[in-house]
């Protein structure tokens, strides 16, 4: 059954439940976890905080919500990224999208590593898993576009992108400086620019 064929009222709550998640996801990379309440989410949303129960019990389903929407955005990303015909140029496109969400990164880090940092720090309930789901779905896809450049250890090499971008997230933000991200992504650029293709 395609989404025309579902009754008007399922679709509008499934239309809901995704504005959740959007406003979940964008929250909580702003505020943090803890700091988060439903409340803000549901104001965020345009939802009534009652009916916010309705599709999460508990903010740690929003959290685990905001993490979803988070690995549906990587998703959409690298869908588009591979419509390139160039592994090289496909991560070229991610470096290229890191570099453009500077000023985000300035005030708020990475959406995922930083989430992910701090549900570590919490007792262990499974959401630092989560989040370390979507790092993974970067880490696998990254790794993909290594190995179909023929580039040796293509897992070592998708780790050493994804720690840089990481670790430039982690200092435009402590920073305040968004210039960080651009000076890197440009450093990497070049990295990826100086391989040569097998």
């Amino acid at each position: 059954m395609t989404d025309f064929e579902k009754p008007a009222r399922v679709r509008a709550a499934s239309a809901k439940r995704q504005r959740l998640m959007r406003a979940a996801a964008e929250v909580v990379h702003r505020q943090g976890a803890e700091r988060t309440t439903i409340a803000d989410i549901a104001r965020v949303a345009d939802v009534p905080v009652g009916n916010v129960y309705y599709y999460f019990k508990t903010k740690d389903e929003l959290v685990v919500a905001a993490l979803c929407e988070h690995a549906r955005q990587l998703e959409l990303l690298t869908g588009r990224l591979d419509q390139l015909s160039d592994p090289r140029e496909r991560l070229k496109g991610l470096i290229q999208t890191w570099m453009d969400q500077r000023d985000l990164a300035a005030r708020y880090g990475c959406p995922t590593g930083t989430l992910a940092v701090e549900l570590d720090k919490r007792d262990k309930d499974g959401l630092d898993v989560e989040a370390g789901r979507v790092i993974r779905l970067l880490l696998a896809w990254v790794e993909r576009q290594f190995h179909e450049l023929g580039q040796p250890e293509p897992d070592s090499l998708a780790l050493t992108l994804v720690g840089a971008y990481q670790g430039m997230s982690l200092l435009t933000n402590a920073l305040r400086d968004p210039s960080v991200m651009d000076r890197e992504g440009a450093r990497l650029l070049a990295w990826l620019d100086s391989m040569e293709a097998a």
